[in-house]
């Protein structure tokens, strides 16, 4: 007789299988069905547009610039913070919680937040006029200063998205065993020796995740840069966003889409090439 329990696996998945074909395979499929496609004909007329739209070459170079600006900045501080939180004994985790707060905040509302500190009559062109280091309010976030745009929106997202990569990055460093540090401490490493050879190595998984995301994210950005610019700095989504709500023009918009995921496909397949994780060596 079969047996009936060989099914049982198949039978667990099956939910979440269903779940993920309906909510992500189909419109999946469908995305790409509108990019590739005219009048029910497949076409590449959409991707021609795209290219051709007078903000394409913007907002592809804005999104790539903001990534190389704040997943770099948010590595570095996640590292900071979380080996300054494995240092810690007593109030570790009040410590992790009032980092990980702007997780709880939506990015629409955090644009909103970066919003009332830095527009025309925000709380940091107050506090300089107090200060008299400003003779009046100083225009940070128009279409006419657009380093400072680009800086603001830059550190808005940073402390937006920061603590994701901490969390990750403290799972990571507690998994490497004290045995690891102490037994280099003994033999005279350096700090950077240990982080170097010791660190760096077994957390590789949790940097490997942490980029992965965090990049993805990153090329997705759109609430911060609309709260803070509008339209000011066009990023990718943006001009998505634009072509399916004001130009009603879904191909197009679809074309878009399918070029985020295309870039996002390719910076996750780099990431899983360049920091590669060998399990024979993880403890």
């Amino acid at each position: 007789m079969p047996n009936n329990r060989s099914w049982m696996p198949y039978l667990l998945i099956a939910p979440s299988v269903g779940f993920l074909a309906a909510f992500f395979l189909v419109p999946l499929a469908q995305t790409l069905w509108l990019a590739t496609s005219e009048a029910g004909v497949p076409s590449l007329s959409n991707f021609r547009t795209m290219i051709g739209d007078l903000n394409f070459s913007a907002s592809l170079r804005n999104t790539f610039l903001l990534t190389l600006a704040v997943v770099p900045a948010q590595l570095a501080m996640a590292f900071a913070m979380g080996s300054m939180v494995a240092k810690v004994n007593t109030g570790r985790e009040t410590i992790l919680w009032v980092w990980t707060i702007p997780l709880g905040i939506s990015d629409l509302a955090a644009g909103l937040v970066w919003l009332s500190i830095l527009q025309n009559s925000g709380y940091l062109n107050g506090l300089l006029f107090s200060l008299g280091i400003i003779k009046q309010q100083a225009n940070w976030l128009s279409y006419q200063t657009p380093v400072t745009l680009f800086i603001a929106i830059a550190v808005a997202e940073i402390w937006r998205g920061t603590a994701i990569v901490m969390i990750i990055i403290v799972a990571g460093l507690n998994q490497i065993p004290k045995e690891f540090r102490e037994a280099a401490e003994i033999f005279g490493a350096g700090r950077w020796t240990r982080f170097t050879r010791i660190t760096l190595p077994l957390i590789r998984p949790a940097l490997q995740s942490a980029l992965i995301l965090r990049t993805v994210l990153a090329f997705e950005v759109f609430a911060v840069v609309y709260s803070l610019g509008g339209t000011n700095l066009p990023v990718l989504v943006g001009e998505a966003y634009t072509w399916q709500n004001q130009n009603q023009n879904y191909g197009v918009a679809a074309a878009y889409a399918v070029l985020i995921m295309m870039i996002s496909l390719a910076a996750t397949l780099a990431y899983l090439k360049i920091v590669k994780v060998d399990p024979e060596r993880l403890p």
